[in-house]
């Protein structure tokens, strides 16, 4: 059953999408980084793990909690009146750089017990942030597409090294395209983009139609850094080539560059395919 929340109609946070169609690519390691990199440049952040069965930002950050979006989904439903989201937060907070987390759920079980509409309800209910950045997993779910139709950007991260992913990757992009959601708020972004590879980032942008809006490079050393440190990059590994490239990317979606800033708030759209199949059937 869904319910409403006070907020969920009106919006002002800028909502970034981190999405792939393959695991294991570097998805939380870019949520996580474009989390500490906004706060960095003193916006409120907070970041959202919607990997609802094997989330890891808490993990990577070494936190615990016991408060989930699985909880916030109870207490929303059993008590929406008394209901705060902030009750359900944790911060990440190092040198002065804060952050805050809404956990995936600790038990497998809850991620079967979803709504999506109190989920939905649950990441409105987060305008009071600058932004808002949401670790999908990697799947065209029903609770993933209504994630995507409520995000301002939409950052699809992939892996280009050999034909299969690159054939993953375009079919991805192509779902995305079908679903309506409009290019300009799909960003194409390649992760891993120096590594030895026998495709080059040039004939993927012509198969596509469409260049990388960024492109990070390998840097498998100061990943290892950031997660045995629990740390974001800035912190572990703060000279490294793949710190630098995560500032560029920051920069493209803050007020510090003017290829975003204040009209990412303002092209948020509810379009996309979820949005669609609900009025199809009245919801």
């Amino acid at each position: 059953m869904a319910v409403a929340t006070p907020h969920s109609i009106e919006r002002s946070s800028v909502i970034i999408s981190v999405f792939s169609t393959t695991p294991g690519i570097g998805k939380t390691i870019t949520a996580i980084n474009l989390a500490a990199g906004l706060a960095h440049e003193g916006y409120k952040v907070c970041l959202a793990d919607l990997d609802l069965q094997f989330g890891d930002v808490l993990n990577y950050l070494k936190l615990t909690s016991t408060n989930t979006v699985a909880g916030a989904q109870r207490a929303l439903l059993d008590h929406p009146d008394k209901f705060h989201v902030r009750d359900f937060l944790i911060d990440y907070k190092h040198e002065g750089l804060t952050f805050s987390i809404l956990p995936a759920p600790l038990y497998v079980y809850d991620a079967y017990q979803t709504d999506v509409q109190l989920v939905t309800d649950i990441i409105c209910e987060l305008n009071f942030y600058d932004y808002v950045i949401l670790d999908l997993n990697s799947m065209f779910s029903a609770l993933n597409l209504a994630m995507l139709d409520i995000s301002t950007v939409i950052n699809y991260i992939g892996v280009i090294d050999f034909l299969p992913a690159l054939k993953n990757y375009k079919i991805g992009y192509d779902t995305l395209i079908r679903f309506e959601y409009e290019e300009s708020k799909i960003r194409l972004v390649e992760n891993r983009a120096d590594s030895q590879k026998l495709i080059r980032g040039e004939d993927v942008e012509k198969l596509l139609g469409e260049p990388f809006y960024h492109r990070l490079p390998n840097d498998y050393p100061s990943v290892n850094k950031s997660i045995n440190s629990g740390q974001p990059l800035m912190f572990a590994a703060p000279d490294s080539k793949l710190t630098k490239s995560f500032t560029e990317l920051v920069g493209l979606y803050s007020n510090h560059n003017t290829q975003v800033a204040p009209e990412l708030a303002a092209e948020t759209s509810g379009g996309g395919f979820f949005s669609k199949v609900k009025g199809w059937f009245g919801f």
